[in-house]
């Protein structure tokens, strides 16, 4: 039996295949229909596992492609998903503004028989997370395919409800058409799915909750970098995702996920359980350009697989952090990236040159500027996930992964003060690695309000264990290994909740509660009543395979390299190097700057410190 994982990215579509003890990993070029390339890309047995990792909702939402969406919901209450709640954008900024709702205010009705021309129908009452039938009478009043909002998120906040429901309405389509479509062309009965929580569920369950596949890529990259950062006895590590078209940051505390709920995606409210991750539009594949003031810029558009950087060779004219990364020396130009794409450096060079005649600098300048401006961008994310949440970098390990993370990892260390650096195997196809490491997962939310005198607590959280594990034993068929609850819980008065894990020992949570509060945001209220607002049951199955469970990364017993450049597959365990050197492999390349020193760990990764 053979597990396969892939992920689809902008540029490339990474496939890991786990097979008698030997794992292989490839890319290959993403296709404008996702399902052809993947299928083309693998090949599977009846009794093999299929774990995908799929951009197809995202790509929906950011290329607004996604479906004619009709909205049922309380009389008066139609324009609620426009009103928000009155938050700007940007508090200083004029003319920014949020995006227009996804279902047009003609569609928007409380009375089922004036929806129109839609092609799929949220309904979202105001007090559906109490009572669901309300819902699904009118589901059964309406002759198209219907998302209901006690189903995507039963929680109350009637505006997050709303939003979520509509935004998984306006991707169901498209997300069902292409697992519909990806599935027909799969011989495996096994078939799962990534979902926005690291999370797996069958390919049929994620039509019905469309919205929490928005990070299906990159939370298999997260997956993977708590596993290795555990493996190495990291307590904290932040996860460095570049690949072609984005960079995917997030940073991980005692080896667990923290997977919360609730994020923004292309400015839009999606309540739904998810893993931390900040993304910004700079890859491999990032265009640089001049803009009006003469200033060089780069990204979020990007060359995407077709064309692709210049150096690829295939028509691409306009200059990427790749190109540049090549023309600095810092991918030899004879490696043949992804094993078959052999680079144009002459190519690379006429891209670089235009931009320098726009710039009025030379080449060398462009190059490194270009170098520069992506760092900085790629900076003030990593700052996103720890400085600004509280937390010190210097404290954690960056794990870089993806086609380009190991080119810029170094770097982007020194600027933040980080000490450690962990490149591990199979780098460049990280994020499908990640797939075999995950769990099966089902959620469960409920909004409950319960305080300190309430005598619902204990059989309150009994009702969300036995609902997490009757909801993930009828998609997998079996009962969970595990299941745990979580509380929302605030000061009374508050508008915003903290997770604590929950217990039926009232004075026990509470003492959480305001331990978790002081170290969020400083301060507790020990004196204060504290309330429970949602409870969340996680029932969680085994993942297919563990870190040690993965085979040793085999190495010839002599380096092979020269003028400081390695090949990684000759590298054995204990082996050490000093930069400036590249250490190259089919799938990515690390840069090593001037002082850092790298050691090769026992499990094959790549361990770099500055000396």
């Amino acid at each position: 039996m053979s597990i396969i994982g892939v992920d689809v990215g902008g540029t490339f579509t990474d496939v890991v295949t786990l097979n008698d003890g030997v794992l292989i990993g490839l890319k290959v070029p993403t296709t404008p229909d996702q399902s052809d390339g993947v299928a083309a890309a693998v090949e599977g047995e009846a009794d093999d596992v299929f774990l995908h990792g799929t951009t197809a909702a995202t790509n929906t939402l950011l290329e607004g492609r996604g479906a004619e969406v009709a909205l049922i919901t309380d009389q008066f209450y139609e324009d609620l998903i426009e009103i928000g709640r009155q938050e700007r954008p940007s508090l200083y900024d004029s003319s920014a503004d949020r995006p227009s709702p996804l279902v047009p205010r003609h569609r928007r009705v409380s009375d089922p028989r004036m929806i129109g021309d839609a092609e799929i129908v949220a309904i979202a009452l105001l007090d559906s997370y109490l009572d669901g039938s309300g819902e699904r009478d009118l589901a059964k009043r309406v002759s198209l395919p219907t998302v209901l909002s006690s189903v995507v998120s039963p929680e109350f906040r009637e505006y997050e409800r709303l939003a979520t429901t509509v935004l998984s309405a306006y991707l169901t389509p498209s997300v069902s058409r292409y697992l519909t479509s990806l599935d027909t062309r799969l011989a495996m009965r096994t078939r799962l799915v990534m979902t926005s929580s690291g999370g797996l569920v069958p390919f049929e369950e994620a039509p019905e909750v469309a919205g929490r596949l928005v990070l299906s890529g990159p939370a298999g990259g997260a997956v993977a970098a708590a596993a290795v950062g555990t493996h190495h006895g990291h307590e904290s590590v932040i996860s460095f995702d570049m690949g072609g078209t984005s960079t995917d940051v997030c940073r991980i505390s005692g080896g667990v996920l923290s997977v919360g709920i609730g994020h923004r995606v292309a400015g839009r409210v999606n309540r739904v359980p998810s893993v931390p991750i900040q993304t910004i539009g700079a890859g491999g594949g990032s265009i640089g350009w001049v803009d009006e003031g003469g200033a060089l810029r780069v990204g979020p558009r990007s060359a995407g697989a077709t064309p692709g950087p210049a150096v690829y060779g295939n028509g691409g004219v306009d200059l990427t952090v790749t190109d540049a990364n090549v023309l600095a020396g810092h991918i030899p130009s004879d490696l043949a990236l992804a094993g078959t794409v052999s680079l144009d450096l002459h190519a690379g060079r006429v891209a670089a040159e235009r931009v320098a005649d726009e710039t009025g600098l030379d080449v060398a300048r462009v190059v490194s500027g270009m170098l520069e401006v992506v760092d900085a961008h790629m900076e003030r994310a990593l700052r996103a996930v720890s400085v600004e949440q509280g937390a010190d970098p210097r404290e954690s390990a960056l794990v870089a992964f993806g086609g380009a993370g190991g080119l810029h990892a170094s770097r982007l260390a020194r600027r933040l003060g980080i000490r450690r650096v962990l490149v591990p195997p199979h780098s460049g196809v990280f994020s499908a690695l990640g797939l075999l490491l995950a769990t099966p997962r089902a959620d469960y939310a409920g909004t409950v309000m319960l305080d300190r005198g309430s005598d619902r607590l204990d059989s309150s959280i009994e009702a969300a264990v036995k609902s997490a594990e009757r909801r993930f034993t009828t998609m997998f068929a079996r009962p969970p290994e595990s299941t745990t609850v979580t509380a929302d819980m605030r000061y009374v008065g508050q508008s915003h909740e903290l997770e604590v894990a929950a217990t039926s020992d009232w004075a026990r949570l509470a003492s959480r509660f305001h331990a978790t509060h002081k170290e969020r945001f400083g301060f507790d209220r020990p004196d204060q009543e504290v309330e429970v607002v949602n409870l969340r049951g996680v029932a969680l199955g085994s993942p297919p395979i563990t870190w040690a469970d993965l085979p040793s990364v085999s190495a010839s017993t002599k380096p092979q390299g020269a003028d400081g450049v390695w090949r990684r597959d000759s590298l054995p365990s204990g082996f050490e190097t000093t930069g400036p050197a590249v250490v190259i492999e089919d799938n990515s390349a690390t840069l090593l700057e001037e002082g850092d020193h790298l050691v090769i760990l026992e499990d094959g990764s790549l361990e770099i410190t500055a000396t």
